[in-house]
């Protein structure tokens, strides 16, 4: 049974990421497998071969050689690459011949001095950005080469270095395994070449499908060759619970697989020493309607049959006797021979090593459709963050639009560096719509797309975005209304976070501090806030929710919400004097993944989308992940780390200005390490205290378990959880610059 998945696209839907990975193009075939790059940052896959040849590996310099020619070896053989070419949907290499003095195709009518060489050895005398047949670089056929009577720059013989460059598409020749050069006998004469590496896009293979909508529905294909071996492997999906998935016949002889009951896969074949059946039961039902694999084998030593990653039931041959499948009639998939067929889908159907074309013979048959629906059911589960997959007649897409992150599948914060004064707002109504014009709008209809604010009075919102900063105090967030109401998130000058909410009803707002904990350490940190009614529960990075519940005098409403401000609050009318206080000079550091029920502010910014209207920007905003969650680096201990100083007793110059001339340096350097020296010592005698008083009224928390011996809460979390990886989060580069 194959240990690596056929293809890239395989990979993907097992809800992988971009990686180096081994495929198997043709299961337990002869080829083998082979070490690719599986790109998955867009819908279709990429899937990458690289080869050996240098970028701009040079060739001539006045050489006594007619031809020059250039070797590409590849990390996989011709066939292995064939194998991923022919099911791919498009495929592309780079090619590039600089020259000076060297002619490439000798266009208009001659002899090319210059060719590569393709799959099955096939020399070709098109270059890149042109297609086959055509004795052209891509500059001709735009019509713009250096000199119009030429179709290739280089064909222009100049002394000055020029190039003529594109991309190879037409995949059955791909991959260029050579590159003959031959214009160098002249004095002067130089050339380098550039080959990429193949890349290909889409899998035909791994979605070829067909819906089979009666139990008399078959397609039939020739006659199988599995004369010594078979190899047969496929997926399946129903909701009935019998049925035959395909079936060959000969005299005696015959090979079928078969859907026994809701829990019952069967193999069976005779060779002529009597029929032989393989049966895998399934603990959980098979007819559910997701997808399920089978892989069945066969070979003159032993016949085996996988299901899912059940285990695999294996059944030695017998020691003498018959072992040669001896098959005549047609390959039977679906009903065969007035039995009860298979309702439901097929897909990727590979009979040793080679995809059978489901769709194609599909289309011209009655009682099967070609393709199948319904992938969202198996693989919908990989569209995360609020993501929603969206079926398509191959596969499925996840649609990210009403959620912060982006991505195939959701996942990757969408963030942003916000420098000193920097600020957002993003309107809950589109510019142009009067108070009066929403209110009567939102009544008539909630689900009217441009009204964002999904009702005009809230009684319940969920928060939650991730930040990085080293200065405190500032505003992350404010909330504001057409009423005095208002809610934000604030670090205060400590470097501990509020979240502050004032929805009438009480004389002050209502506060919630986290007073033990610098927010303002570097470090990104993870927010969540979901109140419903007068209920308010808050989660910080990996810590536990704590809940907390407003004022009983206090209005549960959030009444006309207004607009949301990111990095610093710009709004009319009377502010809170807290909040006016921190709103300068505005926070500096990194925000991701910003939403607000169904709002992503920051994402409406970055990413043009229908809500982009609703924002507006003050300064340059710069895409970055410097926010993202999960946290990357421990922080270093403020024992260990040369850079720390107490943010509310140092103003640390990190935007670059020179501290004065060099006397005040040297001061403020030998003030710098007594102050590393003293807080040292200090930190030193707090450990001590703290030790010798630890019994003394022990506080029990259920905090990370790394927790003693960790130098702050963010390290014990990075000690418990093994996924942090050493890298330096940006804003603590610029700091260290």
């Amino acid at each position: 049974s194959a240990i690596y998945e056929l293809s890239c696209e395989a990979y993907k839907h097992l809800g992988k990421t971009s990686n180096y990975y081994w495929i198997d193009p043709d299961g337990s075939g002869t080829l083998g497998p082979l070490k690719v790059y599986c790109n998955m940052t867009e819908d279709k896959v990429w899937t990458t071969v690289y080869h050996d040849l240098q970028m701009q590996t040079s060739v001539g310099g006045n050489s006594p050689e007619k031809l020059s020619v250039l070797q590409l070896n590849y990390s996989a053989t011709m066939d292995q690459i064939s194998a991923i070419t022919s099911s791919a949907e498009y495929c592309e290499q780079f090619i590039s011949y600089s020259c000076k003095m060297s002619r490439l195709l000798n266009t208009p009518e001659g002899n090319p001095y210059t060719w590569w060489v393709g799959k099955a050895n096939e020399k070709h005398y098109y270059w890149g950005g042109s297609g086959p047949g055509i004795q052209k670089c891509a500059c001709g056929i735009e019509r713009n080469c250096t000199d119009p009577k030429y179709y290739c720059n280089c064909d222009a013989d100049y002394k000055q270095w020029r190039k003529d460059t594109g991309m190879l598409s037409y995949k059955e020749h791909l991959p260029v395994s050579q590159v003959v050069v031959g214009d160098l006998d002249r004095p002067g004469s130089e050339a380098k070449v550039s080959v990429g590496p193949v890349r290909c896009q889409g899998d035909r293979n791994y979605w070829n499908a067909a819906s089979f909508v009666t139990s008399s529905s078959y397609l039939h294909f020739s006659t199988f060759q599995g004369e010594t071996s078979a190899d047969i492997s496929f997926y399946f999906k129903t909701s009935a619970s019998d049925g035959v998935f395909l079936e060959n016949l000969g005299n005696t002889d015959f090979i079928k697989l078969e859907l026994k009951s809701a829990t019952e896969v069967s193999f069976s074949f005779d060779v002529g020493n009597g029929p032989v059946e393989i049966v895998v039961r399934s603990p959980n039902q098979l007819n559910d309607d997701q997808w399920h694999r089978v892989n069945a084998e066969r070979n003159v030593k032993q016949a085996s049959l996988q299901v899912d990653q059940l285990p695999v039931e294996v059944r030695k041959a017998p020691t003498e006797g018959h072992t040669r499948l001896e098959l005549y009639s047609q390959l039977y998939v679906g009903a065969a021979g007035g039995q009860r067929g298979f309702l439901g889908c097929i897909r990727s159907l590979r009979m040793n090593g080679v995809t059978l074309d489901l769709e194609e013979r599909a289309k011209v048959t009655p009682g099967v459709k070609p393709g199948c629906s319904g992938h969202c059911t198996s693989y919908g589960m990989y569209c995360a963050n609020g993501g929603k997959c969206v079926e398509k007649y191959n596969g499925y897409s996840c649609d990210c639009s009403r959620t912060a992150y982006d991505g195939p599948f959701c996942i990757k914060d969408v963030g942003a560096f916000f420098e000193e004064g920097m600020w957002l707002r993003y309107n809950f109504h589109s510019p142009g719509t009067s108070m009066k014009d929403l209110v009567s709008r939102t009544l008539l209809s909630s689900a009217d797309p441009e009204i964002t604010a999904p009702d005009l009075n809230l009684n319940k919102e969920e928060l939650s975005f991730s930040f990085s900063t080293t200065k405190s105090p500032c505003v992350l967030l404010y909330i504001s209304s057409y009423t005095p109401d208002f809610m934000a998130v604030l670090v205060k000058p400590a470097g501990s976070l509020q979240i502050r909410y004032s929805l009438g009803g009480t004389k002050e707002p209502y506060n919630i501090d986290i007073d033990h904990r610098n927010m303002a350490n570097g470090q990104p940190h993870t927010v969540n806030i979901t109140r419903n009614g007068r209920d308010i529960v808050l989660q910080l990075d990996h810590y536990p929710p704590t809940s907390y519940s407003l004022p009983a005098t206090s209005d549960i409403q959030f009444n006309s919400p207004k607009a949301l401000f990111l990095g610093k609050v710009i709004e009319i009318g009377k502010i809170d004097q807290d909040i006016y206080k921190y709103n300068t000079p505005g926070f500096t550091g990194c925000l991701s993944r910003v939403q607000f029920n169904q709002i992503a502010p920051l994402k409406a910014a970055l990413r043009p989308t229908n809500t982009s209207s609703h924002v507006h920007i003050q300064g340059e905003l710069v895409e970055s992940n410097c926010g993202a969650s999960p946290l990357t680096i421990p922080p270093m201990s403020a024992a260990t780390d040369p850079w720390h100083l107490d943010s509310a007793s140092a103003d640390f110059p990190y935007n670059g200005q020179a501290i004065g001339d060099g006397v005040n340096r040297n001061s403020a350097i030998i003030g710098g390490v007594i102050a590393v020296v003293i807080f040292t010592i200090l930190c030193t005698l707090v450990f001590l205290i703290r030790y010798m008083f630890r019994h003394k009224g022990t506080y029990h928390t259920n905090e990370a378990k790394g927790a003693e011996s960790a130098e702050s809460a963010d390290a014990a979390i990075m000690n418990n959880d093994p996924n942090f990886t050493e890298t330096i989060d940006e804003s603590k580069k610029e700091w260290l610059i």
